[in-house]
């Protein structure tokens, strides 16, 4: 093969591929994007916080013992429905017994020295009236005077100390019969035992400083869940919020409740590691009635601390994020950012603004938007686009990779999926 004919067809190869190459440019250039598309409505749309938590009565006591002794009987058994001044433990009162018949011996005895010392005053008292009599007379020494003035207050002092006597003696006997009452334990609410933990022939321990419970008794007619709230959303939440409550037992159905109670202790797990949580501890009561409810059973809570009428929402897909260099109207304050970042005025984060594309004659115009309250579906629009414009909703690779301001696309029906049977 000549020369010429060898550099003729590798010209040609190359002026084909540059042929390629240029189509193929043009063609990426005008590529129009497929998306999905909504109009931009005025709807109600409810901000909700989440949390998960366990479910418990509301009110919940703890049985033990104000003094200590062997258990005797024990009344009840665990799941038995019990009313308010029921027995329900008995202790041994052997102990007990023997003290308030101490103390009340000990109780008759003050009474009678304070009868003797009350008739010694008395006479203690007649006899200086007659020494002063005498005295006055001048039948009487000052030193006899003296002496019937000193024997009476003494006789005081004696009477006023025996009346001392009976008031402690009275007291011991008023603890002694306290202490023998608190060996019969009664249930203080209408409730269901819920726990036992000890038997008959068991010492119950009566302590100030450390509970021996004996018994759980609890009201199940009104329960709660004490859920735990993240310190971000907390703030959010405010006594007489409602709320679905999904209880795991019961997958099929939500139920009602309201906020009651909200703890302003934090709650900290991993506390000092790049784990740690703090969450804050929200009571929801439950409104329904619901039979098979058991303590300790987990739930999910969705609190509604915000619900918006007619205003402008979109889907919460639609709203994007853009560096402000790629907003056409927010070019002009890129440098001046650069500059302020630069110099520690402004963080990284605020040249990041949120964004929509609004489709016009089949091209994206990107928005720039400030975003209200959140549904699970939804985003408040408070400024940026109006009620009836046509917004970009999928696909999510549109969104946050492919779309730019001024880029061709192609609207297409959304996807519906359908559930096929096996």
């Amino acid at each position: 093969m000549s020369n010429w004919k060898k550099i003729l067809i590798v010209s040609g190869v190359v002026l084909l591929l540059a042929i390629l190459i240029y189509v193929n440019v043009r063609k990426s250039s005008g590529e129009t994007i497929p998306v999905q598309v909504e109009k931009v409505k005025r709807g109600t749309i409810t901000h909700k916080v989440s949390g998960t938590g366990k479910i418990q009565p509301e009110t919940d006591v703890k049985i033990s013992a104000n003094v200590s002794a062997r258990i005797t009987q024990l009344n009840v058994t665990d799941g038995e429905r019990v009313h308010k001044g029921q027995v329900l433990v008995v202790l041994d009162r052997t102990r007990y017994e023997a003290a308030v018949t101490q103390a009340k011996a000990v109780l008759s005895s003050a009474k009678a020295s304070l009868r003797q010392a009350k008739a010694s005053y008395n006479n203690a008292k007649i006899s200086l009236g007659r020494t002063q009599k005498l005295f006055d007379q001048g039948l009487a020494s000052a030193e006899q005077l003296d002496q019937a003035s000193t024997k009476s207050e003494v006789q005081k002092s004696i009477y006023d100390a025996a009346k001392d006597q009976v008031i402690q003696a009275k007291a011991r006997l008023e603890q002694s019969e306290d202490d023998l009452n608190k060996t019969t334990i009664r249930s203080p609410i209408d409730g269901m035992v819920i726990q036992r933990n000890k038997e008959v022939g068991e010492i119950a321990v009566g302590s100030q400083f450390k509970e021996d419970v004996i018994l759980r008794v609890a009201n199940l007619s009104r329960m709660e869940v004490q859920s735990e709230i993240d310190e971000n959303d907390v703030v959010d939440v405010a006594q007489g919020d409602t709320s679905l409550i999904n209880i795991d037992a019961f997958p099929d159905t939500t139920y009602h409740g309201i906020v009651t109670e909200i703890s302003h202790t934090a709650i900290v797990t991993g506390l000092g590691t790049q784990e740690e949580i703090t969450n804050f501890q929200v009571k929801i009561r439950i409104l329904d009635t619901i039979p098979k409810l058991r303590p300790g059973m987990s739930a999910t809570v969705d609190i509604k601390t915000e619900t918006l009428k007619n205003v402008l929402i979109v889907p919460l897909q639609a709203v994007t994020v853009r560096s402000i260099s790629q907003i056409p109207s927010l070019k002009k304050t890129v440098k001046k950012d650069s500059l302020e970042i630069a110099e520690g005025k402004i963080s990284p984060e605020s040249k990041i603004r949120e964004v929509v594309f609004v489709i016009k004659n089949g091209v994206a115009h990107i928005r720039p938007v400030k975003t209200g309250i959140s549904s699970d579906a939804d985003t408040e629009i408070l400024e940026g686009v109006k009620e009836g414009d046509t917004i970009v909703v999928g696909s999510f690779r549109a969104l946050s990779k492919q779309l730019r301001d001024g880029k061709p696309v192609k609207i297409e029906k959304k996807k519906k999926f359908k559930m096929t049977s096996r």
